[in-house]
């Protein structure tokens, strides 16, 4: 398993599966051109671009170029790299039919391929540079109740605040807010978020 630095957006879930065989870190679905009118995905992708670095993955097709452009337009040029695909003909087996082009996407490209891809666009292979992966502990519901972010008196006001902090649109729900969270922070980053000198407006 290779561990690297950056976050990756892939366009959906059989491509992230594919991807989470081979790498260790976050990776994200775009649904398709579901990420145009996407307000609170676009916002955590801006979000991690500027954290840990972004990698954008899509399809070598058409549509891949089309959610790729979209993507190079709304995020932060700094903060993101370009991972391309080759051109392979074929179809990926859990399809009847191949694609209108007829090329393999993500979904199924070789692992040595993905590799390939990664570190052409530059990705920061940590098993490399002798930076150590990130040890995560996963953010739960109990979480967040153990820290004032739901479940108890102001609650609600503190989502509100961290979500400022962030960046982050107001409104998104305790599901949306856990993802995101897992995203962005281990847990004691958000510990010290919440609770550090510099957030006593949270306690």
């Amino acid at each position: 398993m290779l561990h690297i630095r950056e976050a990756i957006v892939v366009e959906g879930r059989y491509d992230k599966n594919t991807l989470s065989q081979v790498v260790d870190t976050v990776i994200l679905e775009t649904a398709g051109f579901g990420v145009f009118h996407n307000t609170e995905l676009t916002a955590l992708l801006r979000r991690l671009a500027e954290k840990r670095g972004l990698i954008i993955l899509t399809d070598s097709d058409g549509a891949g170029f089309v959610i790729r452009n979209h993507l190079k337009g709304v995020l932060p040029p700094a903060g993101v790299k370009h991972a391309y695909i080759p051109d392979i003909a074929g179809k990926e087996r859990r399809k009847r039919r191949g694609g209108k082009e007829g090329k393999l996407g993500v979904e199924g490209m070789r692992p040595e391929v993905l590799e390939a891809a990664l570190r052409r666009a530059g990705a920061t292979f940590l098993d490399e540079t002798g930076e150590a992966a990130p040890k995560r502990q996963a953010i739960t519901k109990a979480d967040l109740m153990a820290l004032g972010l739901s479940g108890g008196p102001g609650a609600a006001e503190r989502r509100k605040e961290l979500l400022h902090r962030l960046e982050l649109p107001e409104r998104l729900s305790p599901n949306a807010l856990l993802e995101v969270l897992n995203a962005l922070f281990t847990f004691g980053e958000l510990e010290d978020t919440v609770r550090g000198a510099d957030a006593k407006k949270f306690s």
